[in-house]
């Protein structure tokens, strides 16, 4: 007989509401997930909740351990959210996401369970309509957590930059000391390919990306790198998105991976060069991070100011054999922290943790 969704079973009880199985992907004996989405690409496997009557009802199992939450962009009820739902094509083959995007507004009123929150967004401030969560849990991981934390409030939590009087205030500063930083790591569905540390490398810089309509920094680095390519170094840059075999393929047979910021600071590519066995070169790091790249043991980073990518790129060059030590270093580095399955159990090792150590 399959094993019953009504109840989390196995020596962890979680419960993760959000658009992925992130968590239900390294814990799926122990978790019961519910899609705030409709997706059909979703891994086997996962134990699902069908309904927000079940959702309600798991909430209140006092055997729950964890709950944890990621919170949707807008609210359900804002003119963003159901302007992009009523106007897409399938939105009559998708009316249930309407009442699914309510799932994390069952948190106001059900659980005590503690409960972790998981912001993949490259925003690097806290939504209004998700401020409730961060009062609610016990930590709120967030991907583009600024090096001032009290910035996630800009124009959410406070109508400008908050102001030394807000940052005085106590609640805030308890919402202050909820907040983690959360590695974007390898994407979700990363499988480990064969080891390409050792592929012979055919190029000095490899780049693949989208730079019209992203960062301002991918424009001036562009330039700098075909310039050069004039001067004769091997630059290989990608004309159109790449499969994601060929796409590693290149970037195993680089010295270096340009991965400049895009929307956001943290980026895939930024491990999945090491994890193919070349160094990510990337802009100067604007966040707090988990288990950072070290400049010079995982990675190489370089200033935003014209000309700082050419002469970071002439410096490593230069120096080859350090390329392939760093390599090696970062690649071991991202496999062990920056798998998807690593930073799940970060989060949920973290939250289950915080608060009880004596």
């Amino acid at each position: 007989m399959a094993p019953s969704t009504d109840r989390p079973r196995g020596a962890l009880a979680i419960i993760e509401i959000g658009a992925q199985p992130f968590v239900a992907r390294a814990f799926p004996d122990e978790t019961l997930f519910f899609a705030t989405v409709s997706r059909r690409d979703r891994p086997a496997g996962v134990r699902e909740l069908g309904s927000l009557g079940g959702l309600w009802r798991a909430l209140g199992d006092p055997s729950v351990s964890l709950v944890v939450c990621q919170p949707t962009f807008s609210a359900p009820w804002s003119w963003r959210h159901l302007g992009r739902l009523l106007f897409s094509r399938r939105a009559l083959k998708r009316r249930p996401a309407l009442l699914r995007a309510f799932a994390p507004q069952l948190l106001r009123w059900r659980g005590r369970a503690p409960m972790a929150v998981l912001d993949h967004e490259d925003l690097p401030v806290i939504n209004r309509n998700n401020l409730f969560l961060l009062d609610r849990c016990r930590l709120f991981f967030k991907r583009e957590l600024p090096a001032d934390r009290w910035r996630v409030f800009l124009k959410t939590a406070h109508a400008h930059l908050p102001t030394a009087r807000f940052r005085r205030v106590p609640r805030n500063r308890a919402r202050i000391a909820r907040l983690r930083p959360l590695s974007l790591g390898l994407p979700l569905d990363w499988e480990a390919p064969p080891d390409r540390s050792l592929a012979p490398k055919t190029c000095d810089v490899f780049f693949a990306g989208r730079v019209e309509g992203s960062s301002s920094l991918r424009a001036r680095g562009l330039h700098e790198l075909e310039a050069l390519r004039a001067e004769g170094l091997a630059i290989d840059i990608a004309a159109a998105p790449l499969p994601r075999e060929e796409f590693y393929r290149r970037c195993a047979g680089a010295w270096l991976v340009w991965s400049p910021e895009g929307f956001g600071w943290d980026c895939f590519r930024h491990y999945e060069a090491l994890a193919c066995g070349s160094v990510p070169l990337i802009n100067s790091p604007t966040i707090e991070r988990h288990a950072p790249l070290v400049g010079g043991e995982h990675a190489l980073y370089y200033d935003p100011e014209p000309g700082a990518l050419t002469r970071a790129v002439r410096a490593a060059l230069a120096d080859k054999p350090g390329l392939a030590r760093i390599a090696r270093c970062g690649r071991e580095h991202v496999l062990a922290h920056h798998t998807p399955d690593a930073v799940a159990r970060h989060v949920v090792e973290s939250a289950l943790n915080e608060g009880t150590a004596t």
